[in-house]
C-alpha cells in the first residue's frame, strides 16, 4: 500500500494512473476510520480502477479549537485498517502545508444559501473551510468520483455546489448513513463517548424514526415540541438544533407543501461531543 505525505508524490502517482486511462474514485476523511468509512471506500472500490483515501484533520473547518485538538488522530491504525481492504488503496496523508501550500486560510464561498442553514448557525466558517479544503484535495487528486457519506447531508449538497461553481469534472456520490446495531449513526467522535453516553445516544435515531412515522399525521410545531420534549428528558444528551428542512435548499420549514421532499436534522450534544443525524422523511 501506497502512503503518500507530500503533495508532490500524489500528483505524480495520480499523472501517471490518468496516463493509463485509469478511473479515480476518492474518499476524503478526517481518519480515525470506521465501519462507515469502509463502506465508502468499497463503494469506490467496487465503482473504480483506483482508489485514493486522504487522511488529514483539516484546521480550517473547526470554529472551535477544543475539537481541533481533540480530534482523533490514528494515522497507522487507519492504514492497517485499509490494508486489509486492498493493498492497492493509495493513501494521502499530508500536513496542512502539504494541501495549502503558504496560505491556510478558507477561501470565502457563496453556496447559494445553503452554508447558512442549520449547521452553518451554529458553526461559523465551517463550510467556507469545507469547501476549501476539498477544492484544494479535487485539485490534487483529480478524481472522476468522490463519495461522501449522507450523515453529513449538508455537507454533501454543499459538495455538489461547490463542484458546480468551480465547474469540476468529477461525480459526487452521496452514501447512505452507516450505523451501529443500535441505530447511532457510525462517526469518528463515538470514540470519545462515555459508556453513559453510548447508552443514551441511540435515542437520537430513535427519536428521527418516530418523526418520520409521524410527519404525515403531524405539523411541524408539534413534532419540534415533541423532539424538544423527548431530548430533555434525557440524563447525557441536550439538543442543540432540530429542523425540518425542503431537502433542495435546506431551508427550515413552518409547514409541510405537496411534492417537495423534506429530511430532519438534528445535533446534539453528549457532554462535550457533537452528534449530528438526520432522516429522509417522504
Amino acid at each position: 500500500m501506497r502512503v503518500h505525505k507530500k503533495r508532490l508524490d500524489i500528483l505524480d502517482n495520480v499523472a501517471t494512473l490518468k496516463k493509463q486511462q485509469k478511473s479515480i474514485g476518492f474518499v476524503p476523511t478526517m481518519g480515525a476510520l470506521h465501519k462507515g468509512h469502509l463502506a465508502l471506500i468499497q463503494r469506490a472500490i467496487d465503482e473504480n480502477d483506483r482508489v485514493v483515501v486522504s487522511i488529514f484533520v483539516n484546521p480550517t473547518q473547526f470554529n472551535n479549537t477544543e475539537d481541533l485538538d481533540n480530534y482523533p488522530r490514528t494515522l497507522e491504525d487507519d492504514v492497517a485498517l485499509l490494508s486489509k481492504i486492498s493493498d492497492e488503496i493509495i493513501v494521502f496523508a499530508p500536513t496542512p502545508k502539504e494541501v495549502y501550500l503558504d496560505d491556510i486560510k478558507s477561501t470565502n464561498y457563496d453556496f447559494g444559501g445553503l452554508e447558512h442553514e442549520m449547521e452553518g448557525k451554529y458553526r461559523p466558517g465551517h463550510f467556507d473551510g469545507v469547501g476549501t479544503v476539498v477544492k484544494h484535495l479535487f485539485d490534487i487528486v483529480c478524481p472522476d468520483r468522490a463519495y461522501f457519506g449522507e450523515k453529513d447531508f449538508q455537507q454533501l449538497q454543499i459538495i455538489k455546489k461547490l463542484v458546480e461553481i468551480e465547474k469540476m469534472p468529477l461525480q459526487i456520490v452521496g452514501c447512505p448513513i452507516y450505523r451501529e446495531d443500535s441505530g447511532l449513526a457510525l462517526s469518528s467522535r463515538n470514540k470519545r463517548l462515555t459508556q453513559r453516553q453510548l447508552d443514551e445516544a441511540p435515542l437520537i435515531y430513535k427519536t428521527l424514526k418516530q418523526v418520520k412515522n409521524d410527519f404525515g399525521t403531524k405539523n411541524v410545531t408539534n413534532l419540534k415540541d415533541w423532539v424538544s420534549e423527548q431530548l430533555n428528558n434525557s440524563s447525557e444528551l441536550e439538543l442543540e438544533y432540530f429542523e425540518i428542512a425542503n431537502t433542495s435548499n435546506l431551508k427550515s420549514i413552518e409547514q409541510k407543501q405537496k411534492d417537495i421532499e423534506y429530511r430532519a436534522f438534528i445535533a446534539v450534544f453528549a457532554g462535550e461531543i457533537r452528534l449530528i443525524d438526520n432522516i429522509a422523511l417522504n
